[in-house]
């Protein structure tokens, strides 16, 4: 699997916590608020893991608003998941390029874009390219 080194893509910080593990890597660490409620969360850094450290008090279907644990702007994007309609959150790549990802707990519904693809596409192959060796 790959690991992705998110940031926010407002202050630039990466969003990987060295101290706090999922999957045996960093874990992507965010801040949320729900219902009045705020805390933070864990996601896998892991392309295609789903798995996280989310408080209960977030249940299935629930979608908190996203935010960055540096400089707490909101990492929620305009575009809307085409699977249930949530809110999507937005993170860049260390690499290039960005990552989105549904904030409805539950849904898996992301996505990797590049905005100049082939630049953004080649430091990205060059920085995962054993992952990509038959």
């Amino acid at each position: 699997m790959i690991q992705l080194n998110v940031e926010c893509p407002h202050c630039k910080h990466s969003l990987l916590d060295e101290t706090h593990t999922i999957d045996g890597c960093p874990a992507t660490r965010i801040l949320f608020e729900f219902k009045g409620r705020k805390g933070e969360l864990y996601l896998s850094s892991l392309y295609e893991s789903y798995n996280s450290e989310i408080p209960d008090l977030i249940s299935e279907g629930d979608a908190p608003s996203l935010f960055c644990p540096w400089c707490n702007a909101s990492l929620m994007s305009t575009r809307r998941c085409d699977k249930c309609n949530s809110q999507m959150a937005l993170m860049n790549l260390a690499e290039g390029g960005r990552i989105q990802i549904c904030s409805r707990k539950g849904c898996k519904k992301h996505f990797l874009e590049f905005e100049d693809l082939d630049g953004e596409l080649k430091a990205f192959y060059n920085v995962y390219s054993t992952f990509f060796k038959g």
